[in-house]
């Protein structure tokens, strides 16, 4: 625990003063009392139990005042509360070693389950987007509220050629700032062009991309901010291989950083990859765990390793928790006021209750 106004806790000084003050004034009383009447019949007539008694509405009181005064020092704690996120972009892999059945009934199929778990697991209210990526990404879902368009945009997903990871970075990142005008792939900017096509074979590029692009020259840059600071809008990327089309994922992610987007990956499939044919190619798949630890590093999210379609299930769901919830340094001083608040009025109580008084 902290405390904004921490030089109020010198008001606390003020608590053994009134102690002093209280025993000062009960021993004035008792010796009042001793010269008016016969001591031993005063404390038979009394009681012992009214001797304790007198004492609990003061000392009550005491109480309250130290956490009043504790309250008006404004202490702050660490605390989990509801996110305000409004938006989750969940960026699927697509390419054709999402069909390897080393996790049944395939890659792919296990993803598609385990991310629709994940949407019926998350607050009604919250906005998801679907962007599948292969050779290049595509918005196949618009943010929305309708599960059901989703789950349908889900079961939709069909294997293409070649991965582009940080395509889907800046697909997402487009779809969170719609008016930004980002780079979201073109044709010539390709770093691994000569592996695996052009992206301008894709027949959704562009539509994709025209709309969306614009002018850079007419775009004032972007002024960067910290990494993981924008709350309203988080992107989960899922992926089974290694980056070979596109745009660079690390440069992608750090574009991401520089937005505050904060991009969670995980990786997925066996350690040891399998050997997949598709479209006369065959190749062995495995994730690329340090790109996409790094890219979850660079915005200040986290990587997860799902080898596993039950693996892949957990870390959805650790995943809705995070997304949820956050910890937040928030001011706490009202919840001090109102037991301060309680503890007075008790006191005034039990005076009341007992002698027929406040006093």
């Amino acid at each position: 625990m902290t405390f904004i106004w921490i030089e109020a806790l010198w008001l606390l000084l003020l608590i053994p003063l009134l102690v002093a003050f209280y025993v000062w004034l009960m021993r004035r009383k008792k010796k009042a009392a001793a010269r008016y009447a016969n001591l031993a019949l005063l404390k038979q007539a009394v009681g012992a139990s009214s001797t304790w008694r007198r004492h609990v509405p003061p000392a009550l009181l005491l109480v309250a005042i130290a956490v009043l005064i504790i309250a008006v020092a404004r202490p702050a704690a660490v605390l989990s509360l509801p996110s305000n996120r409004a938006t989750i972009i969940l960026a699927m892999d697509v390419s054709g070693s999402m069909r390897a059945a080393d996790i049944q009934p395939s890659r792919l199929d296990a993803s598609k389950q385990a991310a629709k778990q994940f949407v019926k697991e998350l607050p009604a209210d919250i906005q998801i987007g679907i962007v599948a990526f292969a050779s290049t990404a595509l918005l196949v879902q618009s943010p929305t509220i309708d599960r059901s368009a989703i789950e349908t945009a889900i079961d939709r997903l069909q294997l293409r050629r070649a991965t582009a990871i940080g395509d889907a970075i800046m697909m997402s990142l487009a779809t969170i700032f719609p008016n930004e005008h980002l780079d979201v792939g073109l044709p010539g900017s390709n770093k691994y062009s000569g592996m695996m096509g052009n992206l301008s074979n894709d027949p959704g590029y562009i539509s994709r991309s025209l709309d969306q692009r614009g002018s850079a020259d007419a775009v004032p840059a972007h002024e960067p901010v910290k990494p993981g600071s924008y709350d309203n809008a988080a992107v989960v990327l899922l992926t089974d291989g290694a980056a070979t089309t596109g745009q660079d994922p690390i440069q992608a992610g750090q574009t991401a950083a520089n937005y505050g987007v904060r991009v969670y990956t995980v990786g997925f499939g066996t350690p040891d990859g399998a050997v997949v044919d598709f479209g006369g190619f065959s190749m062995r798949a495995a994730p690329d765990l340090d790109t996409l630890k790094k890219i979850a590093d660079a915005t200040n999210a986290q990587f997860f390793n799902a080898q596993s379609a039950d693996a892949l299930t957990q870390v959805y769901k650790s995943l809705s928790a995070k997304l949820t919830s956050e910890r937040k340094l928030t001011e706490v001083s009202f919840i001090l006021a109102g037991l301060g608040a309680l503890l007075a009025m008790a006191a005034a109580g039990l005076s009341l209750l007992w002698f027929g008084r406040i006093a």
